[in-house]
C-alpha cells in the first residue's frame, strides 16, 4: 500500500509503481508472473485507476490482436504491406 507525505503518495517498501505495471503487464497477462509479483501487481492495479485503465487497454488490444490474427488478409493488401516494409526499410518514401 502507499502513504502521504507532503508531496503526494509515496510506495512502501515491496509495492509496484505505475512504470513497473506497464514493464509487467505481459506477463501478468500471460499468466507468468511469480505468485508474489502476480499479488504486488493486482495490489497495485487494486488500488490505481490510471493503472486499471491501462491494464484494460491492453487487455483489449489483446483482444484485438488475436482477432486479427485468425482474419485472413486480402492478398492485394497483403502485397501492399509488404511493399511499403520495404520501401521504409530501404529509405524510400512514397
Amino acid at each position: 500500500m502507499t502513504h502521504v507525505d507532503d508531496h503526494g503518495p509515496v510506495p512502501s517498501a515491496g509495492c509496484l509503481q505505475c512504470r513497473e505495471i506497464v514493464d509487467l503487464v505481459t506477463d501478468y497477462l500471460e499468466d507468468t508472473l511469480s505468485p508474489v509479483e502476480h499479488e504486488r501487481f493486482e495490489a497495485h492495479v487494486g488500488d490505481c485507476a490510471g493503472c486499471q485503465i491501462y491494464l484494460a487497454q491492453m487487455r483489449q488490444t489483446r483482444r484485438m490482436l488475436e482477432q486479427l490474427a485468425t482474419d485472413p488478409i486480402a492478398t492485394e493488401a497483403h502485397q501492399e504491406l509488404l511493399d511499403l516494409f520495404r520501401d521504409w526499410k530501404a529509405g524510400r518514401v512514397r
